[in-house]
């Protein structure tokens, strides 16, 4: 699979990234390069090689699942810039 000129432009395009002209060729051989090393990869026999998450084994620290009352307002609003009552003050986004 090759890319050329005119994918990179429309990928740019999508990806809303501003490409000059003269950057459009370099542009398209680093993706060239990129995806015929994503294929050497696929040539690998990976069979038999357990997935990997971490280089460094590792155990994710877990809290416990409970529910509590909350009720602290006052805490959770203190660095509010605005607020009303106790609700965050936030500028409209959607009309």
């Amino acid at each position: 699979m090759a890319v050329d000129e005119t994918t990179v432009r429309r990928v740019a395009r999508l990806a809303r990234i501003a490409v000059k002209d003269e950057e459009v060729t370099h542009l398209a051989g680093e993706l060239n390069a990129i995806l015929a090393f994503v294929e050497e990869l696929s040539a690998l026999d990976v069979s038999g090689v357990e997935p990997l998450t971490s280089v460094t084994p590792m155990k994710l620290p877990l809290r416990t699942d409970k529910v509590t009352a909350g009720g602290e307002p006052e805490k959770v609003l203190s660095n509010a810039p605005i607020r009303e009552g106790n609700f965050y003050v936030v500028p409209k986004v959607v009309e």
